[in-house]
């Protein structure tokens, strides 16, 4: 099988991520005899510097053109006093909704060999293996937003929006997710305060009433935050909008042992997705060799499940990657007493050498 994969490298330590990627997902065509296309495109601060903008039409045309996309990060404090449009994250929310990429799945799982990195007491006995499924595209990301002075007050404001549509694919989402996996839903809202949480709460019920294979709640988000941290194990699959999903995933991300270890996927409604690690940039240790490839790897991992439909070769990444953890195997960020730590070239060679 022959896939034509965009490859935006970006910023900080985004070549070096993204170029373990590749060569995993070179193996995994080696070993399934599939053909892996590469196109390096632009985004980011990258972009800004070479093309003036963060993200040129000529990435959004060869993405469009392509079966999925693989990203490893963009921005750093080089590009942090640009205007909000200029700035490297303004390409990340345009790509996003140039491809239609609405629903976001985020996967935190704590590896057992990982279990001394997660902060929470009992670790292995209450490990996370859940999939936060986070609208992309919507709320107040995307919504009306201005920063105005009148008289001699300066003000901003940002609006979070929802229609019943948005709310009502990114939660069949989540159920189908579910039905893949342990069958419950958590839907997370604010629909104490919040009238597009109302919405939204509205909507999720009416989808679970439709829905009886699966068990179905509502939390707070705040509740959410702390159910979190204290019983990570009672969630299967939590839903919810794009700025409660961007924090508490970022939250999951920690209890899971590092945010290096942490990938995502973006979905549209047809097989293009786009896939990227859900930490930064990390400019601080760019070029030392000190960056965790492993969230890019397993994003990769999903790349082959959701959007080419390559189920043994996605198991076979994620099977290395644990069975290199469980030899002992760490980059700095996941370092503990008695382990063996590898450079990022070296833990994807370690990766790569386990795939079988």
């Amino acid at each position: 099988m022959e896939k034509r994969i965009a490859v935006i490298k970006g910023d900080g330590i985004g070549p070096e991520i993204v170029d373990e990627a590749m060569l995993t997902l070179e193996k995994i065509g080696e070993k399934y005899g599939h053909r892996f296309i590469f196109t390096e495109v632009l985004m980011g601060g990258i972009a800004i510097d070479e093309t003036g903008v963060p993200l040129p039409d000529e990435t959004i045309k060869v993405c469009k053109n392509s079966d999925s996309v693989l990203l490893g990060a963009v921005g750093g404090p080089k590009w942090d006093n640009m205007k909000g449009n200029l700035r490297p994250e303004a390409g990340l929310l345009k790509i996003r909704s140039e491809l239609g990429l609405f629903a976001n799945l985020r996967p935190a799982k704590l590896f057992s060999a990982l279990a001394n990195s997660c902060p929470l007491k009992n670790a292995e006995k209450n490990a996370p293996d859940l999939l936060i499924v986070r609208e992309l595209i919507g709320g107040a990301y995307f919504g009306k937003r201005e920063t105005f002075v009148k008289d001699n007050i300066k003000t901003a404001y940002d609006t979070m929006s929802y229609s019943d549509y948005e709310i009502e694919r990114i939660v069949k989402v989540a159920f189908d997710m579910a039905r893949k996996r342990r069958g419950k839903v958590c839907s997370v809202d604010k629909a104490n305060v919040l009238d597009s949480s109302r919405l939204w709460r509205e909507i999720a019920h009416k989808i679970s009433a439709e829905s009886p294979d699966i068990e179905y709640s509502d939390m707070f988000v705040d509740n959410c935050a702390m159910q979190l941290v204290h019983n990570p194990a009672q969630f299967d699959v939590i839903v919810t909008e794009n700025l409660f999903g961007d924090i508490l995933s970022d939250e999951a991300s920690m209890i899971s042992g590092s945010l290096g270890m942490l990938p995502s996927a973006s979905l549209s409604g047809t097989s293009l997705g786009l896939y990227e690690p859900v930490h930064g940039s990390a400019p601080d240790i760019a070029g030392t060799g000190k960056a965790n490839p492993l969230a890019t790897i397993l994003s990769a991992a999903m790349m082959l499940r959701y959007s080419f439909d390559m189920q043994k070769e996605a198991d076979s990444i994620e099977k290395a990657v644990e069975e290199t953890l469980g030899k002992g195997f760490r980059t700095a960020d996941i370092m503990s007493d008695g382990m063996t730590e590898l450079s990022c070239k070296e833990m994807g060679e370690k990766v790569r050498e386990n795939i079988k």
